[in-house]
């Protein structure tokens, strides 16, 4: 196997140690606890939620995998915190969309390292539509009919609503936090947020 497959593949998983299993547990409890009660409620069990911030977050520190799987378990603990049961098809959905946001390291964007430039952010804005266009729009209306055999007409709603609601906190929230705190791991290593 060649070093760039190594290298993509790490990527993609993360490094797990101590401080990215604490780093999940932390950010699923988080997004748990701000998916109910952090946000404005815009649409049938469907909010403009502080939790999508904690997505990009955790990517910005540990990578793809442990981005989804905050999203993905966040979802699962939200919805056992507020009462409504497993809803397997938006957490799936969520997962799915959390790991398109932790791909940023795959188009050169380190937040740990400093390094979040213009086109970083640019890639960055076309892996939070497509993670949030194929979690909400594609992959959880499909399991909603697998998993519940239920009706669309309110799944397409919701997924219509998570979607723009979503991207506006990843967008507009998301790009300064990642940029702050490059800028802080920049200063910290004696780099800029353009080397």
């Amino acid at each position: 196997m060649s070093n760039e497959k190594k290298n993509v593949g790490k990527m993609l998983l993360g490094t797990w140690d101590t401080k990215t299993v604490v780093g999940v547990a932390i950010g699923a409890a988080l997004f748990a606890v701000l998916m109910n009660y952090g946000g404005i409620r815009v649409f049938t069990n469907t909010s403009l939620t502080t939790a999508m911030i904690v997505v990009p977050i955790v990517a910005g520190l540990f990578g793809p995998l442990p981005a989804a799987l905050v999203a993905g378990l966040g979802n699962v603990l939200a919805d056992l915190i507020g009462g409504w049961g497993f809803w397997f098809d938006w957490s799936i959905g969520n997962f799915v969309m959390g790991f398109f946001i932790g791909l940023l390291p795959l188009y050169g964007a380190k937040i740990e390292d400093g390094i979040f430039q213009v086109k970083h952010m640019i890639g960055y804005v076309i892996c939070v539509l497509l993670g949030n266009v194929v979690g909400f729009g594609l992959v959880t209306p499909v399991l909603t009919v697998l998993f519940y055999s239920s009706e669309l007409t309110i799944t397409w709603a919701q997924a219509f609503t998570a979607n723009l609601s979503n991207i506006i906190v990843q967008v507009v929230v998301g790009i300064p936090v990642l940029f702050l705190m490059a800028k802080r791991n920049a200063k910290k290593s004696n780099l800029s947020t353009e080397d």
